[in-house]
């Protein structure tokens, strides 16, 4: 995978990642008291869909572009508002041209004493990244590898975070570090909710990293995945996963709401498949 996020801005795995992201920010805004959000591997925090580097893939035209003129159930429209009303005020002509990344979709739901934490290494991405948000008190963008975050910015002064792990999966590893890195940043602050995201593609080892999350003995651990078509002949991005560690209790029958219906949104091919279960905590035979 292309570690530039540009080539995929605004695809299926974006809009699940990112959908999950606002129920998590919607729900942390029921209690009055400040939040942090750790987002450790930024980006640019907005994208152009009009630039050649998005234009080259296209990608988003398979994701956020099948969603916004969608039919939604009205059961699920509550619950996409968050999201889609964040793209559709980046593109007030109903167009597609700007895209949000995390950073920016975090900031916009952002409430006055909520604050983003936002870290990116790529030299070039981090200046634009910083130039989003200069001057804007309740950001702050560090130049730092984004695994360093997970031991030296937790725990927050707040006491409350939503701490989002979003890797490029360029280097061999990316999952044990995945593993680690939640053990550690665990240790350190125990009651912050976690959000981690993974590929799904042809050889991905995701039943060893199911099976590694387990046995991290984590009292609360939910899986999601989506998947938009058959990993078994397919190179490439299939679908994506994300773990929630200390998920809100109202998120998995969010997500068997939201998921059955991206699925049949965003199918790409007819092995396209949805499944949100506890891999800890809860009752993890349903």
């Amino acid at each position: 995978m292309n570690y530039r996020h540009i080539y995929h801005a605004g695809n299926f795995a974006d809009v699940f990642k990112h959908v999950a992201l606002t129920r998590l920010l919607v729900y942390s805004q029921r209690k009055e008291s400040a939040f942090r959000v750790l987002d450790t591997h930024a980006g640019i925090g907005l994208y152009d869909l009009t630039s050649e580097e998005a234009q080259k893939t296209g990608e988003w035209r398979e994701g956020i572009g099948r969603l916004l003129d969608a039919e939604i159930p009205d059961a699920v429209v509550e619950l996409l508002a968050p999201y889609l009303d964040c793209v559709r005020t980046l593109n007030p002509d109903g167009s597609i041209r700007r895209y949000p990344g995390s950073p920016k979709l975090t900031r916009t739901l952002m409430r006055k004493q909520d604050r983003l934490s936002a870290m990116e290494l790529h030299d070039a991405d981090f200046e634009t990244l910083s130039a989003l948000f200069s001057g804007d008190h309740q950001v702050r963008v560090t130049k730092l590898d984004g695994w360093l975050t997970l031991a030296s910015h937790l725990p927050p002064k707040e006491r409350r975070a939503i701490i989002l792990v979003d890797p490029p999966f360029e280097k061999d590893g990316e999952f044990d570090r995945l593993i680690t890195g939640l053990a550690k940043a665990y240790r350190r602050f125990a009651t912050g909710t976690y959000c981690l995201w993974y590929p799904i593609k042809k050889g991905s080892p995701i039943r060893e990293f199911h099976a590694a999350l387990e046995a991290l003995n984590i009292p609360k651990i939910l899986c999601a995945e989506l998947s938009v078509r058959s990993d078994r002949t397919t190179e490439g991005l299939t679908g994506s996963g994300m773990i929630f560690v200390n998920p809100p209790y109202t998120l998995k029958q969010e997500l068997h709401q939201i998921l059955p219906f991206l699925k049949d949104k965003l199918a790409q091919d007819r092995f396209a498949s949805q499944r949100c279960f506890w891999i800890s905590g809860e009752d993890i035979r349903d």
